[in-house]
């Protein structure tokens, strides 16, 4: 039983939540104890309410999901998690977030509500309708950064970021239903996933081009316009890393006909991992060494 929990909190998953980590490191407190502490149960409390999440969310979704090529293998659609179990390691979960984010702050606390507010509203409602489904996922997102952002005391933390953050994640998100149109069979389509009856190939191909340059764009602005950057511009010498980053994902989606599991690639992916793990100690050397 145990086994089929942890599988259905979806652990692979809460790569997404690194994203707490943006204030800590872009401030510049990486090495400020007490900063660092907060910031690591902060990520820890958002593992477990996005598990929470995914829980309510495969109970509500568990018919469709039966009909799905791939998510009919879950452990609740499969009927190996009884929902009844399912229901309260849900609620536990989103009791001890609840609990631990007042603790930390009340700033984190109303983040923390709001997140699982929307993604409950997402699984009922918002999921059904396109764009909309994809602009969710890139809101909580930024809720991720501006939760790292709410339990230190931020100083140098730019604006830029949470703009960055949104682009990317709606690149990521367009990539996701790229990735659906491709595997669902289009006479089933409206059985597992109606939403995907607004997309069309053609359609999030541009969608995807659109949100892939200005991702690009706003980046590099931040690196040369962000008040709390090396005045000899350095920042810029991480650019390379992003556009890389961004191509290799593109050819992936578009090659390869992947994308459908971003946390998937970003744990498989050989050139993908070594990209970021470059541009991420570009950064530390850059903010830290220089």
């Amino acid at each position: 039983m145990l086994k089929y929990i942890l599988k259905a909190m979806r652990p692979r998953q809460w790569t997404k939540n690194a994203f707490v980590m943006a204030a800590l490191v872009f401030d510049r407190k990486l090495f400020d104890v007490p900063s660092l502490e907060r910031t690591v149960l902060t990520l820890l409390i958002f593992c477990l309410v996005s598990s929470s999440v995914y829980l309510f969310n495969d109970i509500m979704d568990v018919e469709a999901d039966r009909n799905h090529p791939v998510k009919k293998n879950r452990p609740i659609a499969s009927g190996k998690l009884p929902i009844k179990v399912a229901v309260i390691v849900s609620i536990f979960l989103l009791l001890i977030s609840l609990a631990g984010s007042y603790l930390l702050s009340t700033g984190l606390l109303i983040i923390v509500s709001v997140y699982f507010l929307l993604n409950l509203a997402y699984s009922k409602w918002l999921k059904h309708m396109p764009i909309v489904d994809v602009l969710v996922i890139a809101a909580c997102f930024v809720l991720r950064v501006a939760a790292g952002v709410s339990v230190i005391e931020v100083e140098r933390f730019s604006p830029w970021l949470y703009v960055v953050t949104t682009l990317f994640a709606l690149y990521i998100g367009f990539g996701k239903r790229r990735a659906e149109l491709m595997v669902l069979v289009p006479d089933n389509t409206q059985s597992h996933r109606r939403v995907l009856s607004g997309y069309s190939l053609d359609f999030v191909d541009q969608l995807i081009t659109i949100v892939s340059s200005t991702t690009i764009i706003a980046y590099s602005l931040y690196t040369f316009s962000a008040p709390n950057l090396p005045a000899n511009h350095s920042m810029m010498l991480t650019i390379p890393f992003v556009l890389y980053g961004i191509f290799r994902y593109l050819s992936l989606m578009q090659i390869d006909k992947r994308g459908g599991e971003p946390e998937e690639l970003l744990l498989k992916d050989r050139p993908l991992q070594i990209t970021i793990l470059l541009w991420a100690i570009s950064v530390m050397i850059i903010f830290y060494l220089s």
